[in-house]
């Protein structure tokens, strides 16, 4: 019972370092396909994760596709989300895989209180070439997963 509390502690402790360390982040830029060398000042979803996970000893996979298959274990009900924990769901890019065939094209992570920071952009120009803007930020999960997107998947690291 004691180690158990102690583990529960210790939880918590990282959890909120993994969360003061991720919101230290907002306002930094989003670029699709940022690479870790160009971390910490630009982002894509994925890669977001991946770094600040990193910051508190957690490593992942740098694909949200890999993060959503062999990270952490699986929350299986939104009511059971908890601060930290992983939210993969489909979004206008997808990855696919045999273990998500619908595709995953977005991962946040949840801060707490219906609260969630991800590495995000929208499309200002789609031809002749694409060009995006975004950045990493705080909203609301109402306001990141719009009832069209569908949750792929949740996942707790820590």
């Amino acid at each position: 019972m004691l180690a158990d509390m102690m583990n529960k502690e210790r939880r918590k402790k990282k959890i909120e370092k993994l969360i003061a360390y991720a919101t230290k982040l907002a306002g930094t830029p989003y670029k699709y396909g940022a690479t870790m060398n160009e971390a910490p000042h630009y982002f894509d979803c994925s890669g977001f994760v991946k770094y600040v996970f990193a910051h508190v000893g957690a490593t992942l996979p740098r694909s949200t596709l890999l993060q959503a298959a062999y990270a952490g274990r699986k929350v299986r009900v939104m009511r059971n989300l908890l601060p930290g924990d992983l939210i993969f769901y489909r979004s206008i890019r997808g990855h696919y895989n045999p273990k998500h065939p619908g595709g995953i094209g977005h991962v946040v992570l949840y801060l707490g209180g219906g609260k969630a920071i991800h590495a995000w952009s929208k499309v200002i120009k789609d031809y002749p070439v694409r060009i995006e803007e975004g950045s990493v930020r705080v909203q609301t999960l109402r306001q990141i997963i719009p009832l069209e997107k569908k949750l792929v998947i949740i996942k707790r690291i820590i």
